[in-house]
């Protein structure tokens, strides 16, 4: 599971992280309100974890903007402000669920498993050419054939897949494998793109990623356009 951190103690967004990373999922902090609009808009998530108490902002406002747009992931929102009016608010305004701070990392996990377990997201099978990936059990394969890249080059391919036709901003991704190596070259992002397209034309997978300039990356089959360097 994917999950989008909104929160803008830099400490406490880390050991979410960590506590995350231990429960087995992938996530991705900013902390602030235009930067969580970006990170919603460009990437792909299972949840977000959303704090209000944002610096240039309140975060019902991304919810409010979540909720216009299908195929939304569900938010849990963790915050101070916890009357009952406020949490009414949130709950109103589309939160899926709604915990106060202090609160214990274990009792967010169970949190969020319950959420996972509501199926708020589309559990179909996504294909484009002869590769497929399957959400449930994060299974990619060619043709129906197994296919297992390294796990730098799974998360970009799982994100550009996710976002089809939409690119994925290089930002976003430098963002999703600096949950496997938080420690990034530059060119880390245009390295594993490199690969990444080797590996899928010598497996036949009929697709091709994109460089989409000015904006990112994207996964496309061959007559959509011509694949771009770098």
């Amino acid at each position: 599971m994917r999950v989008l951190i909104v929160e803008d103690s830099e400490r406490l967004r880390d050991l979410l992280a960590e506590g995350l990373r231990r429960a087995g999922w992938e996530s991705e902090g900013v902390g602030t309100l235009e930067e969580a609009e970006a990170a919603a808009m460009t990437g792909d998530y299972d949840v977000v974890l959303l704090d209000r108490g944002l610096p240039d902002g309140d975060g019902l406002d991304l919810v409010r903007q979540l909720r216009t747009r299908p195929g939304a992931p569900p938010v849990l929102i963790m915050t101070a402000r916890g009357t009952v009016q406020e949490i009414c608010q949130g709950l109103d305004l589309g939160a899926d669920d709604y915990a106060v701070k202090p609160v214990t990392l274990a009792e967010i996990v169970s949190r969020l498993k319950a959420l996972q377990r509501r199926g708020s997201r589309d559990v179909t099978p996504l294909t484009l050419g002869a590769l497929s990936f399957d959400p449930v059990s994060r299974a990619l394969s060619v043709g129906g054939a197994p296919f297992d890249p390294p796990p730098r080059e799974r998360t970009l391919l799982e994100a550009l897949l996710r976002s089809v036709p939409r690119p994925v901003a290089k930002q976003t991704l430098e963002g999703r494998l600096a949950g496997i190596d938080r420690v990034l070259q530059p060119n880390a992002v245009e390295v594993c793109v490199h690969r990444l397209r080797s590996r899928l034309a010598a497996a036949g997978a009929g697709v091709v990623v994109q460089t989409v300039r000015g904006l990112g990356y994207r996964l496309a089959l061959p007559e959509d356009g011509q694949e771009g360097g770098g």
